[in-house]
């Protein structure tokens, strides 16, 4: 069940791709239900915050009227920055899973590595390398059709 949600977070960086986005995907579920799923839409929106990760986290907290998405687990295809683990934590999301690791913006096996800070008050169980060579070659694709 992991890697069809990870297939769909790549469906959504693809996505992202083609609007002109840094195609990052995210899918949020709870147990193998779907809630929210969405792309990078910061030059969209022209709102910096607009990762894929937020966007899905606010989806979600609308949709159950609530700021905690416990039970909820997160499928994102880059490593999240530290902007986007932060609102994990607050949100309590439950487990992360994500594709490529961002040795340069991640936050999470790089970087200040949030979760293990301790000021954070809820890190979620974490996965990395999930589908990792597809979601690093959508990134790279993207990138190499810009230079």
């Amino acid at each position: 069940m992991s890697g069809t949600f990870m297939q769909m977070a790549l469906n959504e960086a693809r996505a992202a791709a083609e609007r002109g986005e840094v195609p990052v995907g995210a899918v949020l579920v709870r147990g193998s239900e779907v809630v929210a799923r969405n792309g990078n839409r910061t030059r969209e929106l022209n709102d910096p915050t607009a990762h894929a990760e937020m966007l899905v986290i606010r989806a979600a907290g609308a949709q159950f009227k609530s700021e905690r998405l416990m039970n909820c687990d997160l499928y994102v295809t880059l490593e999240p920055c530290a902007m986007c683990a932060a609102a994990l934590s607050f949100a309590r999301i439950r487990r992360l899973y994500f594709g490529a690791p961002d040795p340069k913006g991640g936050a999470v096996e790089h970087g200040p590595r949030f979760f293990s800070q301790p000021t954070c008050h809820h890190a979620p169980e974490v996965y990395g390398g999930i589908a990792e060579r597809q979601a690093a070659e959508v990134l790279r694709s993207f990138f190499q059709e810009r230079r």
